[in-house]
């Protein structure tokens, strides 16, 4: 399934999601990685492009309460730019191990890039 999954039917009440890591790996146990993460949040709250009720950060994967006025558009940026900074972080810290798992289980039609980070479905 493309970004466009999310199902919102009304943008500014709240909503649920769940991110997971693609087949589950722990890489939030890294406090610099759940730092970027963080700091997405922060960030789209600040430009008001998401208002956060609360979230919580597992090993796996993450839970978010929020709402805003374009909730999917903002989810899938978030996503988009949060994968992109962890892939870029694990390259510099020579993450090697973590970098092999997410590109042997990148999904087989995503030509266009060597990783992937969030799992793809209902509830990612």
């Amino acid at each position: 399934m493309g970004r466009g999954r999310y199902k919102v039917i009304e943008d500014e009440c709240p909503h649920f999601f769940t991110c997971t890591v693609v087949n589950w790996i722990s890489v939030f146990t890294n406090r610099d990685i759940v730092q970027i993460v963080l700091d997405s949040l922060n960030h789209l709250q600040v430009q008001k492009h998401l208002k956060l009720y609360g979230y919580v950060v597992m090993e796996n994967h993450l839970h978010l309460i929020a709402s805003g006025s374009n909730l999917a558009k903002e989810t899938g940026r978030f996503k988009s730019f949060t994968a992109r900074k962890i892939i870029d972080y694990l390259k510099e810290n020579k993450i090697n191990a973590t970098l092999k798992q997410l590109q042997f289980h990148k999904l087989k039609h995503k030509k266009d890039r060597t990783y992937q980070f969030w799992q793809e479905g209902r509830s990612s």
